[in-house]
């Protein structure tokens, strides 16, 4: 019944974004924007970005190596591109394929707010990009996630089957770590059909307050949560792109078959901005 209710009120959002009746942020009145990237510029801004626990070089990163050179900003966005190098890149002796992964963990965090990205994502099977929020307390057992909930505001994990239902994201929480005392749940998992995902730019955004996590697609809800009990410390942002696999050798993994698999070209994780806001009556 969730599901069906996602889809509809998805399906009727991206219907009304289409001619504008909503704005991109909810009840935008209650919020001020306190941070934001817009990536106008012709190069990374490395006082807000940096590699994601990584600082320099190449770092393996499930079935790829993660690069801080494959985060470009260029015509007014940031792309980040997967390519393969039978010999590694700039002939480093590790052959396979680079992406990247990059976060604010050195320059920016909040606790609450309304946090929004404008992208586009890439095609491609076998991996996936994210707008995700992270805190080193993720890894804490005890508390349930109120110190620290890895949020994924979404994730776009189904373009490997290659039908219609690619065009849904996943929006998911995280806590007590990734082991035995692991903890996740599934919020939603929203189709888009108005504008194609791959093709054309949406929003993505999440407002996180004291009491639950609302997600939203243009502006419009697709689905809430208090699992965990709500992180109660602040967060960084991620944006990523991550290749299925283990030891930096792509392979089969949640998100489907090898990126090896595809007979199309793959395309770059486009992001037209980065922006966060807080609550009015909290400045």
């Amino acid at each position: 019944m969730e599901l069906i209710k996602s889809f509809f009120a998805l399906l009727l959002s991206l219907i009304m974004s289409a001619f504008s009746l909503f704005p991109s942020v909810p009840h935008q009145d209650d919020f001020v924007l306190v941070w934001s990237d817009e990536f106008d510029g012709d190069s990374l801004d490395l006082t807000k970005w940096g590699g994601h626990y990584f600082n320099e070089g190449s770092a393996i990163r499930r079935g790829s190596y993660w690069n801080l050179d494959f985060a470009k900003v260029k015509d007014g966005n940031l792309h980040i591109s997967t390519e393969y190098f039978p010999e590694g890149y700039n002939g480093n002796g590790l052959p396979g394929w680079y992406t990247c992964g990059i976060d604010t963990s050195r320059s920016f965090e909040q606790k609450h707010g309304y946090f929004e990205v404008r992208c586009i994502l890439p095609k491609g099977k076998g991996q996936w990009a994210a707008f995700w929020m992270y805190c080193d307390g993720v890894g804490t057992i005890g508390n349930n996630g109120t110190d620290g909930t890895e949020i994924d505001i979404f994730e776009s994990a189904f373009y490997g089957e290659n039908d219609w239902r690619k065009n849904r994201i996943t929006s998911n929480l995280h806590y007590d770590g990734y082991f035995e005392e692991h903890k996740m749940a599934n919020v939603c998992e929203p189709y888009i059909f108005i504008n194609n995902p791959y093709e054309e730019f949406n929003t993505y955004g999440l407002e996180w307050n004291e009491d639950e996590y609302i997600f939203y697609i243009n502006g419009i809800e697709t689905g809430r949560s208090s699992f965990g009990d709500v992180s109660q410390v602040p967060e960084w942002l991620i944006l990523s792109v991550e290749i299925g696999g283990e030891m930096g050798v792509a392979g089969e993994s949640w998100v489907g078959a090898s990126i090896e698999t595809n007979t199309e070209p793959l395309t770059d994780f486009v992001v037209d901005y980065v922006r966060v806001y807080q609550y009015a009556d909290l400045m």
